[in-house]
């Protein structure tokens, strides 16, 4: 218990992985809650008057020792879970929210906040404390400070139902991705399939002492799969049964679940005095309210559909003239894209992958992170793994100085969600004259090495990468005070420019020079796959806007109406969908039941930052573009400006510190290929 609850006697105060057994967590949990609410109470009691130091700034500092563990373990939940992690998580989530209840309920903990906040303009305060001030007045009185009685309670109820809800959602999603696999017994059927794929099939079902190859909805399994297998009939089964995954007539169905979220947030809402969840979420955010929204999403949409509808008329011409598909339908979309690509640019992932080896794309990343911020990077072999395959790094500056300690950890296995994400076990702050650096991980699901070759990556797979290290980066590179408003805690429709403006340079010739090497022979890339890197990155793009709008306003759908009308969660999203449609219907699939983001992670009410963030990222690297994008001078205000700051300032304020102007529309619809 005492392991999870005291400093770690470990380099660089890293979690002690190796000797957390399951058993500590309870404990531990029970004993980092007391102790919260012990130094919550010595502010409240304080008998000195309420002062910036003696109830903001030890506000902002209390709860430490949960915030590490609770860091820990909800991680391991995420990427190396198990059965007795999911038990324990259900049985800790409630608690968590009890206790969150317990300080933002508290009265007269928020009259001493508000006595502060009260004399705000007459306090000597740095921008960073000033938005420390305003930032702990905003989330009492927005989480119910201001309610009585019987309101306090049902808020309380609620949380406490959501926290659940949210957990058994996730665990929902996970299972149905385990529960399924694809056995494929006659070798005609791989037809299309690259080597490598048919070779990690191969490995897989060896490895479950199978005969013949096995795939998965684990995304390096099942990408590839409707990517390039031939078999129209079997890459229908996997993409129908990856679209019913949390949708089923089983244990693992999700729909009550996301019904019930969607209603709880609603209420909950109302409760606080807003309209609906989204009004509650977006008064804290860049775009500031659904109308805001709504409109970004309805002009975007504008610009993309007739590209979008052009887009897909073409792919079914070339499906029907390539091989007599008289109607295209979602799993025909990523093998038909993948073939016409081949044809106009004679590009194909497989003609990219070998130039593509993890460890140099990931050396890459590293070298351009060390041109723009001066970052070094060396692996280290003495700090604790939660799993073998996590590598780990001492990240420094040009001093030599450490700037944090980094975990990467790129495939699939049975414990860990799919996708990609960006976490950290430890934040940034300086307490008490001692800098604390932050521990930063990057988490992905990346094609594993084989007998005869190396993790090899898709384009995709390396723009992945860029993404999740530009988030790792702003984590890194925080330079604040205060632990909530440093690295990544920032808006969340401006948390997504450090991570999308690094996908900018990969499809830079200066950039790919430096880790764009083939595995084999380690020869350059040809300067022609550069061109058709470049040429093809507005491919479809039209498509791809129109189905990332339509995710914003399934979100706003959920999140921006009273949803309590809803009961069939199909209907509803056909209707959410009808604006933003291209392929037929498919009953027995739903997005919603496993739509992660939004029932699961930060995202509800935010997806549209994506696409607003693409605009920030665009006009961004408009101006390296301008200077040279390894141009020192830029990076050093990027750094300076943006990613050092956090969440110490409005972002929008930032931004234009770093630019000099307001961000343009223009270099996206440019980048996109939607300017007419």
């Amino acid at each position: 218990m005492a392991i999870l609850t005291n400093k770690f006697d470990t380099l660089h105060n890293t979690a002690p992985f190796s000797h957390i057994k399951n058993e500590d967590y309870i404990p531990a949990f029970e004993e980092a809650i007391q102790k919260t609410k012990d130094e919550v109470d010595a502010i409240v009691h304080n008998p000195a008057s309420a002062t910036f130091e003696n109830t903001i700034e030890a506000m902002a500092f209390s709860g430490m020792t949960l915030d590490r563990l609770s860091s820990i373990f909800f991680n391991l939940h995420s990427a190396e879970t198990n059965d007795e992690l999911e038990k324990i998580a259900q049985e800790i989530a409630p608690k968590l929210s009890e206790l969150s209840n317990d300080i933002t309920l508290n009265f007269d903990l928020f009259k001493r906040i508000q006595q502060v906040y009260d004399q705000r303009a007459n306090l000597d305060l740095t921008a960073e404390q000033y938005t420390l001030l305003e930032k702990s007045y905003k989330d009492f009185a927005r989480n119910g400070a201001l309610l009585e009685g019987q309101d306090k309670d049902e808020l309380r109820k609620i949380d406490t139902e959501l926290a659940i809800l949210k957990l058994k959602f996730g665990e929902n999603v996970l299972a149905e991705t385990n529960a399924y696999q694809l056995l494929i017994e006659n070798e005609a059927d791989l037809s299309g399939l690259p080597e490598g794929v048919i070779e990690a099939a191969a490995a897989l079902a060896a490895s479950q002492d199978k005969q013949g190859w096995l795939f998965t909805l684990d995304y390096p399994s099942y990408i590839p799969f409707v990517t390039y297998a031939d078999n129209r009939e079997l890459r229908r089964e996997m993409a129908l049964a990856a679209g019913r995954k949390a949708f089923q007539d089983n244990d693992y169905n999700n729909e009550e679940h996301v019904i019930q979220i969607a209603q709880l947030r609603f209420r909950r809402a109302q409760l606080l005095g807003y309209k609906t969840h989204a009004h509650f979420v977006l008064e804290e955010r860049m775009a500031q309210s659904p109308d805001k929204v709504n409109e970004f999403l309805a002009d975007l949409l504008e610009k993309a559909k007739p590209a979008a509808q052009r887009e897909f008329q073409e792919l079914s011409d070339f499906a029907k003239k390539r091989d007599g598909i008289t109607q295209l339908e979602k799993w025909d979309g990523a093998y038909y894209s993948e073939k016409l690509k081949q044809e106009r640019f004679n590009l194909d992932d497989e003609k990219l992958k070998p130039y593509f080896q993890l460890e140099k794309v990931l050396a890459g990343a590293y070298e351009i992170a060390k041109r723009l911020y001066g970052l070094h990077f060396k692996e280290i072999y003495n700090i604790d793994k939660y799993h073998e395959e996590v590598r780990t790094f001492e990240v420094s500056n040009e001093a030599g100085e450490l700037v944090a300690v980094f975990y990467t950890d790129f495939f699939p296995r049975r414990g860990k969600r799919n996708g990609a994400w960006m976490t950290s076990f430890k934040p940034q702050y300086r307490y008490q004259d001692t800098e604390e650096r932050p521990h930063v991980s990057i988490v992905c699901n990346f094609t594993r090495p084989t007998v005869s070759k190396p993790s090899l990556l898709t384009f995709q797979e390396v723009t992945t990468l860029f993404h999740e290290f530009g988030h790792a980066l702003h984590g890194m590179l925080a330079d604040t005070t205060y632990p909530g408003l440093s690295g990544t805690s920032v808006y969340w429709d401006f948390v997504e420019l450090p991570s999308q403006i690094m996908e900018n340079w990969c499809y830079e010739e200066e950039a790919l020079a430096l880790f764009a090497k083939h595995y084999q022979n380690g020869e350059n890339i040809p300067m022609e796959l550069v061109e058709k890197i470049k040429e093809s990155a507005s491919f479809l793009e039209g498509m791809a806007t129109l189905r990332q709008i339509s995710f914003g306003l399934l979100d706003m759908g959920w999140h921006g109406a009273d949803p309590t009308t809803i009961t069939s969660l199909k209907a509803f999203e056909n209707q959410e969908f009808a604006s933003t449609k291209l392929y037929p219907d498919v009953a027995e699939n739903a997005m919603s039941p496993s739509f992660s983001h939004i029932f699961n992670g930060g995202y509800s009410s935010g997806y549209y930052s994506y696409k607003w963030a693409e605009v920030l990222d665009a006009d961004a690297f408009a101006y390296f573009k301008e200077h040279g994008i390894f141009n020192r001078e830029v990076a050093t205000k990027f750094k300076d400006t943006v990613l050092s700051k956090g969440g110490t300032e409005h972002p929008m304020d930032l931004y234009l510190r770093f630019r000099g102007q307001a961000p343009q529309v223009e270099p996206l619809l440019r980048r996109a290929g939607l300017l007419k």
